[in-house]
């Protein structure tokens, strides 16, 4: 496996893995009447608390990434056939 692909497998993985965690700990603003925000759409998210999430998607992928690698140089599978 050369550096290029490792990179694009965890760039891969950490997008399934932020999409996974984006619906986690979501308050919409229609559930919070005292929100002061004049115009917002309802369905939007009151806290959206990305940065929390941007992490736990960083850990998941990079365990999630070393699982695959050691999967890939252990020669279970071989893409080269």
């Amino acid at each position: 496996m050369n550096p290029a692909g490792a990179i694009v497998i965890y760039i891969i993985w950490w997008w399934v893995a932020f999409l996974a965690v984006l619906p986690r700990e979501v308050e919409g603003r229609w559930e919070r009447p005292d929100d002061g925000v004049k115009g917002a759409d309802p369905g939007a998210p009151a806290e959206p608390k990305i940065k929390k999430k941007m992490w736990l998607a960083t850990k998941v992928s990079g365990v999630l990434w070393l699982v695959t690698v050691a999967i890939i140089l252990s020669g279970v599978f071989n893409f080269r056939d």
